[in-house]
Order: structure tokens, then sequence, then C-alpha cells
């Protein structure tokens, strides 16, 4: 409480002219909103807790459908590429992970009620608007890795082992690992069968690869696509 009281007054420092209200839940904004003009802008701070819970699902959603198009902006300590794209995909304006600085926050708070949309530096709301586009339906993953990621990824996803993936992209069975631990970092997967939860949850609709099939030249480790 004390740290969205001191947000509060922050925030309402760098707008001077326009009232910051906090309340504990949306519940209680809804039972202690006047009538008449609608907010500007609002905060929902959902901590720690999963985007995909169907509570906080339920809140977002509902909140910006009763608004629009007042900008929701959800602030989350979680910043992982899955949780900001469902945020978005569920109608918020704006994603502020709760790591930033309190400046950041307020800036980021401005770019929302100027019109704008904030996520993090990875900007994955251009990202996600990329593999969307024309020309990208075939390769949707290409924005976010290489080539041969991408193919390590497809292979992920039908559960195909390490030795299995060197064989059939030709490619030393180090080299495969290096590939894993490299998409693991990038989408923030603890292990190869969260990554394949995750690939799944941040892009449902993506046709997978066309199987490849085993080449008779074995690679020396090098890969020429990165």
């Amino acid at each position: 409480m004390l740290w969205r009281d001191s947000l509060a007054r922050n925030i309402a420092a760098d707008h001077p002219g326009n009232p910051i209200v906090t309340f504990e839940s949306s519940a209680e904004w809804r039972l202690q909103r006047e009538e008449g003009a609608p907010p500007s802008a609002i905060l929902l701070n959902i901590a720690d807790k999963k985007i995909d819970d169907p509570a906080v699902e339920q809140d977002i959603t509902a909140l910006a459908s009763e608004v629009a198009p007042v900008p929701v902006i959800v602030l989350s300590d979680r910043d992982d590429l899955t949780q900001i794209v469902k945020a978005l995909k569920y109608g918020a304006k704006g994603y502020i992970p709760s790591s930033v600085s309190v400046d950041v926050c307020i800036e980021a708070i401005s770019l929302s009620l100027a019109g704008g949309i904030f996520v993090p530096a990875s900007s994955v709301f251009a990202m996600r608007h990329l593999f969307e586009t024309e020309g990208a339906v075939e390769r949707p993953l290409a924005g976010l890795f290489t080539d041969r990621q991408a193919e390590v990824v497809e292979a992920l996803r039908r559960g195909k082992a390490n030795k299995v993936i060197a064989y059939e992209l030709n490619l030393r069975e180090s080299t495969v690992k290096v590939h894993v631990r490299n998409i693991m970092k990038k989408i923030k997967a603890a292990n190869r069968t969260e990554v394949a939860y995750k690939i799944k949850d941040l892009f449902p609709d993506h046709p997978p690869l066309q199987e490849p099939g085993p080449t008779n030249t074995k690679d020396n480790g090098s890969d020429n696509r990165e």
C-alpha cells in the first residue's frame, strides 16, 4: 500500500491538473466511481499474478471494455513475452514491469494518455504485429529467432530429442544444445517442455514448418544461417 501511495504521489506531481485516486481493487473502484467524467487512464497492478489467471484476464478484459477508449495499463512483477502479448490481447494499452523506475512508469502512462502503447524494450507488440502481417504467415518465428533456431523450435514442439534434431538438421548435437539454450534464454523458459508451451501460447495459429529431411553431408558445427 505504501508503494502504491508513493507511486500515486509521483504521478500526481507530474500531472498536477489531474487528481490521482487509488483503490484496493477494481471492484472497489466500481463501487466508488463517480458518475460523470470518466478517468483519464487506469493503472492496474496485478503484482506477480499470471496474466492467464482467469480472474486477471476477466479484470483486464472487463475494464478495457467498460472504460474504452480510456487506456488500461497493466503493472506487473513479470516481464516475459507471454504475459505482455496476452495483456495486449485482452485490451491493455500498455504493460509496465514493476522493475522499471518511477520516471519510466510515469513516461509510460503519459505515452498511453497520448494514444500510444508502452511495452518493455523488447518491443514485443511491434514484433507480434510483424508476425501477423502478410508475408510472415509461413514463418511467424522469423522475427524472434534466427532461421536455424526456428527449425530447432519446431523440432522441440514435436518433442524430438537433441540427437534426432542434430541428425535431421545436419548439425552436431553440441550445436543443437547451444541453440536450445539460446532459445530458452530468449523466451525465458526453464526447460524444453516450457519452450513448447510458451511458443504455443505466443503463436497459437502459426503452422509448423515442413518436416526437414536428413542430409548426407556432415556438419562441422558451423551454422551459416546465423
